[in-house]
């Protein structure tokens, strides 16, 4: 037997034991300091996009990973916390194709870094919330195609609201006349907003088809294609505030702060349909 199937018995073993407890603090503590050095390598004054700078990356995207991996290797796990680290390893797996292909993309980093590190934290102090069974009688394919699909699009929203913020603090420090150790770093004005609609073009289109794949899963377990809650309802106003965000920028020219803003909005109604809604249940209800 790995040692991959060593780790994943000992914490499977007891659940509910100071022995598993102990190991899964002892993982999720981990996969929360290995994004770190890529928080730092992204501050210093002399950041550039050379072998160290991909290898913590490499690193911040690992450890999470073999985290999420062996928390799913027997079932799949609907908590608050697997949430959280699945939105940091799909956000930070679409950062590294996207600094890869955009030679500006990679000035991101301090700020992504930061962001995830939070979403980390509250995945650690979490990962005891109880999780509700994953419910319904639509393929368990149509389902996990449906996650990925959900999942991926708030990846990308991630990284536009993370550009869209870019964008803010930049034209802020600009006004003021007061450039700050960040936003030195951080892409000019004009590269982040064309980063922040690329995204925001891709979320949407990936986000449509999250919203269709659900509509097909709810018609296959109740018959109708709606299901008037919390998630449907955030999910299609994040979807239609990205549209009128990327509509206003070709037609009337919206950039800058106010588009910055509205990114923001969109994220967080985004933000409030998936994690948000898992909070209320697992925490706030499940406690």
């Amino acid at each position: 037997m790995d040692v991959y199937s060593d780790v994943r018995n000992l914490v499977a073993y007891g659940d509910g034991t100071i022995l598993a407890v102990m190991a899964n603090w002892l993982f999720s503590i981990s996969a929360l300091a290995a994004l770190l050095p890529a928080g730092w390598a992204g501050l210093t004054p002399r950041a550039r996009p050379d072998g160290a700078f991909w290898g913590t990356l490499a690193l911040a995207l690992v450890g999470p990973a073999l985290w999420v991996g062996m928390q799913l290797s027997d079932s799949w796990r609907t908590g608050l916390s697997t949430a959280l680290w699945l939105i940091i390893v799909a956000s930070l797996s679409l950062f590294i194709a996207l600094a890869l292909a955009n030679r500006h993309a990679w000035r991101l980093t301090p700020l992504l870094i930061g962001y995830l590190v939070v979403l980390g934290v509250l995945a650690v102090i979490w990962q005891r919330a109880p999780e509700r069974p994953l419910l319904g009688t639509a393929p368990a394919a149509w389902v996990q195609v449906h996650i990925l699909v959900s999942v991926v699009a708030y990846g990308l929203l991630t990284l536009g609201a993370v550009a869209g913020l870019g964008v803010f603090l930049q034209e802020r420090a600009l006004k003021a006349k007061r450039p700050s150790r960040l936003t030195r770093l951080l892409p000019s004005v004009a590269d982040g907003e064309k980063l922040c609609l690329d995204l925001l073009v891709a979320s949407e289109i990936v986000l449509a088809v999250g919203v269709l794949s659900g509509m097909g899963t709810n018609y296959y377990e109740v018959g109708s294609f709606l299901r008037i809650d919390h998630k449907t309802v955030l999910s299609v106003a994040t979807f239609a505030v990205i549209g009128v965000l990327i509509v206003a920028h070709y037609r009337h020219g919206v950039r800058g702060r106010q588009a910055s803003r509205m990114v923001l909005f969109a994220y967080l109604l985004l933000t409030l349909a998936y994690p948000g809604v898992k909070f209320v249940t697992d925490v706030l209800m499940g406690s």
